[in-house]
């Protein structure tokens, strides 16, 4: 299990690893100190230039972090281990995160992704995928990278992590480029197969999904099963042209329920929360709670396809249907919004149990608003008028929003520092 949890910029991973590793001498606490949420405060704390850093923006660090954090690793049992990225500009390659770890990145701290593709470690096949996600074998490792981890956090004061992808941009569209699903890509969040993960106060700029909820492809999701499920985003600010805010899907073979998303915000933005699938997929993406978006230059408000229709080989099950339903979107405003919805379930196979209320989009100048196909609902409140698939109720009402609270939200956070 993993879950990633974002608290004033800091991403907590949490699942099961240890290691054993070699000793370093580490910088002792004094009176004054530098202070951070944390779910533990650590004992141990070191800075990067400990183990050679530097950060001049050309020489690569990717061996300088790599060498910290394995020998950081050995206070896992220890009260754990803190790791200062100091102000500069500390260039790196892919590195690997271990329990009971806090990375922290001072005011001015920047790290940036290296583009020397031999600093990024390929990875195997996912057993949930069967192949490559955008091109057939393994996967590069993610820039900061976690798996089966418990109790990991990064934060700082408002440090940046630049993954500098114009450089892999280029080589996907030109059909070069490899495959980087299922791991954790910071600046933006891939969220495969988790479990109770809270993702809170971050800003993203994206050329794909600011965040990505999914669990497996086609016949190998179905066959691993396990779901993406009990899910928490929270003040989100997205930019994103060519993408969305939030995507479920399209791999989601596993399933995807209960995901629950509040006051976020896009500009610029392709989409807003957007479902993604299509036969052969098979699993489902159900409980879907949105409460609060304030929206701004959109492509489209509300986005769900359908026909989606890419697999890992010839082995799929195209009767493999997906169950769409229980999608809930309440407390909208959308400005200079180019189109409201574009809703496109699929032949014998609709998206059922769709809940739209309070909302306000502005600024569509085509005439064909809301498109919808093979979907069902019901609306309250709604300007533009919606389709008649989604018909508005006489009697006002709010779509629904669970109460209750997730053991995520029940994290307490402590005060610590360095």
């Amino acid at each position: 299990m993993m879950v990633f949890e974002i608290n004033n910029d800091f991403v907590q991973v949490i699942g099961v690893i240890s290691a054993i590793l070699l000793l370093v001498s580490l910088r002792v606490k004094v009176a004054s100190c530098d202070e951070y949420p944390a779910m533990h405060c650590r004992k141990h704390s070191a800075f990067l230039t400990d183990f050679g850093g530097v950060g001049d923006g050309k020489t690569c660090n990717t061996k300088a972090f790599q060498y910290a954090i394995s020998n950081l690793s050995q206070y896992a049992c220890d009260g754990g281990a803190l790791l200062v990225v100091p102000p500069g500009k500390w260039l790196t390659g892919s590195f690997n995160l271990t329990s009971h770890f806090t990375l922290f990145l001072q005011k001015d701290a920047v790290i940036l992704a290296s583009q020397d593709e031999s600093e990024w470690p390929h990875l195997p096949v996912l057993p949930s995928y069967g192949r490559g996600r955008d091109a057939p074998g393994g996967r590069f490792s993610s820039l900061i990278f976690g798996t089966n981890l418990t109790d990991v956090i990064i934060t700082g004061y408002n440090g940046t992590i630049d993954g500098q992808g114009s450089y892999w941009w280029d080589k996907f569209h030109r059909g070069i480029g490899g495959n980087f699903n299922h791991c954790l890509i910071i600046p933006s969040f891939f969220t495969d197969s988790c479990n109770n993960t809270r993702i809170e106060d971050c800003y993203i700029v994206s050329g794909d999904d600011c965040v990505a909820i999914k669990s497996g492809w086609d016949e190998y999701g179905i066959k691993f099963g396990m779901p993406s499920q009990h899910i928490i985003i929270r003040r989100l600010t997205c930019i994103s042209p060519d993408s969305a805010m939030i995507a479920l899907g399209s791999e989601m073979s596993g399933g995807i329920e209960d995901v629950r998303v509040e006051n976020i915000t896009a500009l610029n933005t392709q989409s807003a929360v957007r479902i993604k699938t299509g036969a052969g997929r098979g699993g489902y993406v159900k409980d879907i709670f949105v409460k609060g978006m304030s929206l701004n230059k959109m492509k489209y408000v509300f986005w769900m396809t359908g026909s989606y229709g890419s697999h890992p080989d010839t082995g799929f099950d195209p009767k493999a249907l997906p169950n769409i339903t229980a999608i809930n979107y309440r407390d909208v405003r959308a400005d200079h919004c180019k189109y409201s919805a574009r809703l496109e379930g699929i032949p014998n196979d609709p998206f059922t149990g769709i809940c739209i209320s309070n909302v306000t989009i502005t600024g569509g100048k085509k005439k064909l608003q809301w498109n919808c196909t093979h979907v069902g609902g019901v609306t309250s409140n709604v300007l533009p008028k919606p389709c008649k698939l989604l018909p508005e109720k006489k009697r006002t009402f709010d779509c629904p929003f669970p109460e209750d609270k997730l053991p995520i939200e029940n994290v307490q956070l402590k005060t610590c520092c360095f």
